[in-house]
């Protein structure tokens, strides 16, 4: 329907009044008439106070998991009342939360305003049923309102409107209008007059992913019909469409019998938010009599005081897709697609219009919607959007300088000197994607997400205009956002340049081995190996569970590095991955404490298998020589003895005295030994000496607080001259004390020693000064005072 036709049924939408409680009980009964309508609004407010509480019970969250109402059952015959159903929807929404991963769990920010739109859902099932002359003057008013509101708010003029779900919809719709446009007897021959001069569709090659092959596919075109228009690659910007490319494009299609069709531009570009240089497409689109469709985040700008002249040439396109719903924090509201064209009987035949009253109820909830917020409100919530860019202006790591854009894109990037190109692209794109995974948890009001941009890799975007009015976002928060990243950007660079001196100290230790693993946006990746001359399934066995059991000690230290098992997904098998470090990582102690604890793992691994095999062959030669020393037994006590009355008489007349002979397993030695010296001694012997236990403590020596792998700091400011002096004195005490005494030493009395002791101290007490300070840390203060 031409917006001309329907104006005289206007209203001007007016600015919101915040002071009225629309949903108390009070309120509504005086406002309304209508009792229906009283009791639909009381019961939203309702039914969304429930849904929005979150506050459970123990016991609910308790027997959440086990509980009969999240497995499907049949329908009950009684019914169930508003109340318990509106509580089983409440666990489905929230039921899994705690199960998911840690990761922020925020839903959107549902204001008054929402509350308006979800209303408007619930009137149209309402209004749906008036008699049919009322409907339809009600969906005129309703649809001729919005669509007048809309067109002054983003400087659109004599245009119409169709509101539609998926916003690709709209688009799809105007193709079909263009199709019935240029091919005058498509509603009589159809596909027929496509065969002999096919449609030709521009969109740039920055345009949604999977866009052309669902306009093909809905319209039911071949993908021959669609045409990728590349983007700038020396001048401009890199997210533009090329237009002297496209003027190219076009001729030679037109040379080629083709009919070019429609030009799909951007506002804004889905991952960069880059604008096309829409005033000379429109040129090139009236020169060869094409329809331009433009979209995008930026349109959004329309609608402030101040547009760049980049985005206003949007006004003069033929036809333009808006997303209210995230650009204003609304839910379940329509897109719109704002259009002109003259002949009423086409669009009918494109479906952009309806003779349905009950279809054009779909601007019901954002008509409702926008007079609650008003002009000023829909406004100032655009501009607050955009102040939000402003700010994030400090950054200043941005793909590219796009100052009308109000989308922030960038990323980590740092040449590695040692490395190449294609070793440098992956390293900053496994970082870029842990920094924007990172500040999306630590800062989840900022909204920021990661993209794949077509040159440059992964990126980490700020788009507050599709994220600031769902999420609430603030200026504290950017603020939050911008100091998250100044902490995690020395973080990334530590990693990045330790990455080489790891691989090298790794690959000059014996028992690991390097795992290359670009994708890895950590430190690097390490396997414990070693050869035993077993099969290949046996020793991969065991070396899962060497490895699996270093990392548990490694993950048992003190330290503040993260040792896993990698990502879940992608990883190498049997390895240990290292995280993120920073600058004071003692790279060296690090991987000698990874050894060492590997060959710790290893020995007591091959101890016990070796302690198993011994004792299994001790106990097969314990029963030979036990059956050998029965049958020597049996002949030193003679035949007689061996028969039962004539044995126990002649035992009884002559006693037969045999020394008990046992054996006994020395577990240490690995050998049997006999029990005759312990019949004698009466005490069981102690064997040899038992080997010393492999350890991985290592002896280095540390400052008071610090922690395992870092690195000393003498050599910094921090470190002054007394804390250095006092160091070296706790060194030089650990270095004198006594060693160990032997067996002898340790019976000599107490009296003995205490002369020894007075002759030593008497000896040290006349010298006192810094003569008594040792030479080393004599060094150490005096090269304090030179630094």
């Amino acid at each position: 329907m031409p917006f001309t036709s329907v104006q005289l049924f206007c209203t001007p939408i007016s600015s919101p009044k915040m002071d009225v409680d629309l949903w108390s009980e009070g309120s509504i009964g005086e406002l309304m008439v209508d009792p229906t309508l009283a009791e639909m609004g009381k019961n939203l407010n309702e039914a969304m106070k429930m849904l929005e509480d979150n506050q459970r019970k123990a016991e609910e969250e308790n027997e959440k998991k086990y509980a009969r109402k999240d497995i499907p059952g049949p329908l009950q015959g009684s019914g169930q009342d508003m109340v318990s159903i509106l509580q089983l929807v409440q666990n489905l929404m929230h039921g899994e939360e705690e199960e998911e991963s840690s990761q922020a769990y925020r839903l959107q920010n549902v204001g008054e305003q929402g509350h308006m739109a979800l209303l408007g859902h619930s009137l149209a099932a309402y209004i749906s049923v008036l008699d049919r002359e009322r409907l339809r003057k009600l969906t005129t008013r309703i649809l001729s309102d919005t669509t007048l509101w809309l067109c002054r708010l983003f400087r659109y003029e004599n245009g119409s409107a169709y509101y539609h779900e998926d916003d690709r919809e709209g688009l799809l719709k105007i193709c079909r209008l263009v199709i019935h446009t240029r091919y005058e007897d498509y509603t009589v021959e159809g596909f027929n007059v496509l065969y002999t001069k096919q449609p030709v569709i521009y969109i740039s090659s920055a345009a949604r992913t999977g866009l052309g092959q669902a306009l093909c596919n809905q319209l039911g075109l071949p993908l021959s019909c669609m045409c990728r228009v590349p983007c700038n690659t020396m001048f401009g910007s890199q997210h533009q469409m090329d237009v002297a490319l496209l003027d190219r494009l076009i001729k030679d299609d037109v040379e080629s019998g083709k009919l070019p069709l429609l030009l799909v531009a951007n506002a804004g570009t889905p991952g960069a938010g880059h604008t096309d240089k829409l005033g000379r497409l429109k040129e090139l689109c009236e020169q060869y009599n094409m329809w331009l469709h433009v979209e995008g985040v930026n349109l959004a700008t329309l609608a402030l005081g101040y547009v760049s002249s980049s985005v206003l040439a949007a006004t003069k396109c033929d036809s333009m897709t808006l997303t209210l719903g995230s650009w204003l924090g609304l839910p379940a509201v329509p897109a719109v697609t704002l259009y002109r064209h003259e002949d009423p009987s086409l669009s009918l035949a494109a479906g952009l219009t309806s003779s349905q009253p009950v279809e054009k109820l779909r601007a019901l909830p954002l008509w409702l919607s926008l007079q609650y917020l008003g002009h000023d409100g829909i406004v100032e919530r655009i501009k607050h959007a955009s102040q939000l860019v402003s700010s994030a202006w400090l950054v200043g790591w941005l793909v590219e300088d796009e100052l009308s854009s109000p989308v922030v894109v960038f990323k980590f990037y740092q040449k590695y000197l040692n490395r190449g190109p294609t070793s440098v692209h992956f390293f900053n794109w496994a970082l870029s994607l842990q920094l924007g995974e990172q500040l999306a948890q630590l800062v989840p009001a900022s909204g920021v997400d990661v993209v794949e941009l077509e040159d440059e890799g992964t990126c980490v975007r700020f788009s507050p205009l599709m994220t600031s009015a769902v999420l609430g976002t603030e200026i504290q928060d950017v603020d939050q956002l911008v100091d998250c990243l100044k902490m995690k950007i020395p973080v990334l660079t530590s990693t990045l340049q330790l990455r080489e001196e790891f691989e090298q100290e790794v690959r000059r230790t014996v028992g690991l081995l390097y795992i290359e693993d670009l994708s890895w946006p950590g430190l690097g990746v390490v396997r414990y190996i070693f050869h035993d001359g077993k099969n290949d399934d046996k020793q991969e066995k065991e070396l899962e569970k060497i490895n699996t059991e270093l990392l548990k000690k490694l993950n048992e230290l003190e330290s503040d590095l993260t040792f896993s098992l990698g990502p879940e997904f992608g990883g190498q098998k049997n390895c240990v991955y290292i995280g993120m470090v920073t600058e004071d990582l003692d790279v060296s102690e690090l991987v000698e404490t990874i050894a060492a604890t590997g060959r710790e793992i290893e020995e007591n691994s091959r101890l016990l298998e070796n302690m198993t095999e011994v004792v299994r062959k001790g106990i097969q030669e314990a029963q030979l020589q036990l059956q050998k020393a029965n049958e020597e037994r049996l002949l030193e006590e003679g035949l007689l003895r061996q028969i039962p009355v004539v044995g126990s008489v002649l035992n009884w007349f002559s006693p037969f005295q045999a020394s008990p002979k046992g054996r006994t397993f020395n577990l240490t030695a690995g050998s049997l030994e006999s029990t005759e010296s312990t019949y004698v001694s009466k005490a069981q012997g102690t064997g040899t000496t038992p080997p010393p236990t492999p350890t991985s403590s290592l002896t280095k020596q540390r400052l008071p607080g610090q922690k395992i792998f870092k690195r000393s700091l003498r050599n910094s400011d921090a470190f002054s001259e007394t804390s250095s002096v006092s160091h070296c004195e706790d060194l030089e005490k650990t270095d004198q004390r006594p060693p160990p005494l032997s067996p002898g030493q340790e019976q000599r009395s107490p009296e003995t020693e205490k002369p020894e002791q007075q002759q030593q101290e008497g000896a040290q007490t006349p010298n006192k000064g810094t003569e008594d300070i040792p030479r080393d840390c004599t060094k150490a203060r005096a090269m304090l005072k030179l630094n």
